[in-house]
């Protein structure tokens, strides 16, 4: 099978993935009701065509907290998104490199920062979550500082994991000891090109970044039982400081989908949001991303840098949510699929199709820059005012 798609990468990540790894992937939590509103509040937003405009020169690239991106997006930060093809984050950084967008870090990836940081030379972004234990914390952002990072996502959804139940019937989250590990040695062996070019090859197979506090006990269960244990749900705005008492760079906060909660952010001085219901893999039965997004960014994209994911799988998606309200987007499932399905060169293949799929759709819609993209090109809303330029 050839892919022709971001949603084709999807279909080989499912064939060539164990069952555990898919599910987890793929998955959200509760119902998955928001995970399926996602994308079909973007399919819902309607273009406005327009014709006889001189559209011979589309130009996609903007900036992003100081960098000159050639597409308006970054790579999102993927929980054990390494698992999905041998080091799987060297091979997405080097792809998003070469395609000239910024590429995130999770906390949680299999590759450890040095390693990812060493493979490019590209300053990557690194994604934080709210550790009880402030020293880790605090050693994670000296070392992101260290290894060149140049924007901090400070994700802040997550006080506790969402129940994902898919994780459970898969065997990922339940089936604990010696069962749950023969179950996807099981589901690996049945796999047998990503048993041994990952689960063989990939080795070593640690948490990069997590690996100094888990210790010896590398396994899934452990690390799913250290984020119920470490995760800190006492998190408040006031944490905040402690962020930045750290980290001097660009400092962008994911996981927004209320004004009013934007509105603070931009009170404590952050240099941006990421409009985010964590791909609905949180709290099920939430506004989609692009429904919460236009409120939002009418409340705050004058303050500061508005970013959304949620459900984007093309370059048109990309841009309903620039026009939406966005700067900027960030991918996540889209590139985890190409990574399953085509390593390195299957994102480099998404973020190409990105980048041709946005040129029609600006060229039809009229728009030949970024900053033109805006809410006069969508059908419902033609009086809308051009999005400010950043850092206005």
């Amino acid at each position: 099978m050839k892919a022709a798609s971001a949603l084709d990468y999807r279909e080989l990540a499912r064939r060539r993935l164990p069952p555990f790894l898919f599910e987890y992937l793929d998955g959200g939590s509760y119902a998955e009701v928001t995970l399926r509103r996602n994308t079909e509040a973007l399919k819902r937003v309607a273009l406005r065509q327009r014709v006889l405009r001189d559209v011979s020169k589309i130009d996609t690239s903007t900036t992003l907290f100081g960098r000159r991106c050639a597409l308006p997006l970054a790579l999102a930060p993927i929980g054990l998104g390494g698992m999905n093809a041998r080091r799987g984050e060297v091979q997405a950084a080097r792809a998003a490199e070469a395609a000239g967008v910024p590429f995130t870090l999770s906390t949680v990836s299999a590759c450890p920062l040095e390693e990812v940081a060493g493979a490019t030379k590209a300053p990557l972004w690194f994604q934080l979550y709210v550790i009880r234990d402030r020293s880790f914390m605090r050693d994670l952002l000296h070392l992101a500082k260290d290894r060149g990072c140049d924007a901090l996502i400070f994700t802040v959804d997550m006080p506790v994991p969402g129940s994902r139940y898919r994780d459970y019937r898969s065997g990922l989250a339940g089936s604990p000891g010696l069962t749950g590990q023969l179950r996807r040695l099981w589901q690996g062996a049945t796999h047998p090109r990503w048993a041994w070019d990952v689960g063989i090859k990939g080795r070593p197979h640690q948490l990069g970044n997590v690996a100094p506090v888990l210790g010896k006990n590398t396994g899934l269960e452990d690390f799913f039982a250290w984020m119920r244990n470490n995760f800190d749900p006492t998190v408040t705005w006031n944490d905040l400081d402690f962020v930045r008492s750290v980290w001097d760079g660009p400092l962008i906060i994911k996981g927004i989908l209320d004004a009013e909660d934007a509105v603070k952010a931009a009170e404590l001085g952050a240099d941006g949001i990421v409009v985010s219901n964590h791909g609905g893999r949180q709290l099920d039965g939430v506004p989609a991303s692009a429904e919460a997004l236009p409120p939002i960014a009418e409340a705050v994209g004058d303050r500061l840098t508005v970013l959304a994911d949620g459900g984007i799988r093309s370059g048109l998606d990309v841009v309903r949510m620039l026009a939406l309200g966005a700067r900027g987007v960030l991918l996540g499932r889209a590139w985890a699929y190409a990574l399953a399905g085509g390593g390195e060169a299957g994102v480099r293949h998404v973020l190409s199709l990105i980048e041709a799929e946005m040129g029609v759709a600006m060229s039809l819609t009229g728009a030949t820059r970024i900053e033109d993209i805006d809410g006069s090109i969508l059908v419902q809303n033609r009086s809308a005012k051009t999005r400010p330029p950043e850092g206005t």
